[in-house]
């Protein structure tokens, strides 16, 4: 099965997709294996790895696949995974992780932490990665980030912090591909259903016995209401986006943040 209407041209490509074991992660991996694509899938624990692997290899039985079980938060992971697979044509830096604190009893362990996972992995793997695609000629370096780096939350601020730290980052490697034929963009992915959302959404339903439609319909209403969809986006439809960026198609769009979070940002910029 096909996503598009158009070829993405993304046949022989090779793509690391950090952590792309369930989420946006999968939806991106399942997209870019779908248009040809040879996608590296990145979990923790080999059992997540290769439930992912099955997963889709049920849905595209021709996809090819590589599997990595590395917890790419770490610099000693990521030095592996370059000695593994020393050059991609695409990296997407997805990793991440989340947890509603209050700013006051975030430790700076916890800043340290989120700090590794959702930053550090993305600007080692692109630090090793990136020099690789300019000496090709061609390249896409795509961060995930969040309507989280613009609209920092207050229930955790920190992870807004990191997801802004990602779109400044990408910005300034892009000032650095002038002329080479790469691409650094990022995406802001808004609230989506996740693996995470859709246990929130089943418990909190459970805990206030009403239904999980009352429980999306009461959070856009309150935690965002400005959002346009006026629901959570299915991770396939940001996949379909980081797909485009990712492919030839899109070379005139570097240095770019790209929204996909169902109009949550008040902004026209």
């Amino acid at each position: 099965m096909r996503y598009w209407l158009v070829n993405l041209q993304l046949e022989n490509k090779l793509a690391l997709v950090s952590g792309s074991t369930a989420g946006i992660g999968f939806a991106i991996a399942k997209a870019l294996a779908a248009e040809g694509a040879q996608v590296i899938i990145n979990g923790r624990t080999e059992q997540r790895v290769n439930g992912a692997i099955s997963s889709l290899r049920a849905k595209l039985p021709s996809a090819r696949l590589e599997a990595l079980a590395m917890d790419l938060s770490s610099a000693e992971a990521v030095a592996e995974t370059v000695r593994r697979f020393p050059a991609v044509d695409i990296l997407i830096n997805n990793l991440g992780t989340y947890e509603p604190k209050p700013f006051e009893e975030i430790t700076d362990g916890d800043w340290s932490a989120i700090l590794e996972t959702n930053f550090m992995s993305g600007l080692r793997l692109s630090r090793h990665y990136l020099s690789r695609m300019k000496a090709s000629g061609w390249g896409r370096i795509i961060f995930i980030s969040s309507e989280s780096a613009v609209n920092i939350p207050v229930e955790m601020i920190h992870y807004g912090v990191t997801k802004t730290m990602q779109v400044a980052l990408a910005r300034g490697l892009a000032e650095t591909t002038a002329g080479t034929g790469v691409t650094v963009n990022s995406v802001l992915a808004g609230p989506t259903r996740s693996e995470g959302v859709e246990k929130f959404i089943t418990d909190l339903a459970k805990t206030n016995k009403v239904s999980s439609v009352e429980v999306e319909k009461e959070f856009f209403n309150t935690a965002r209401p400005s959002s346009l969809l006026r629901r959570f986006a299915a991770p396939d439809e940001v996949a379909a986006m980081v797909a485009f960026v990712a492919s030839p198609l899109a070379s005139a769009t570097n240095g770019a943040a790209l929204r996909a979070e169902g109009g949550v940002v008040r902004s026209i910029l």
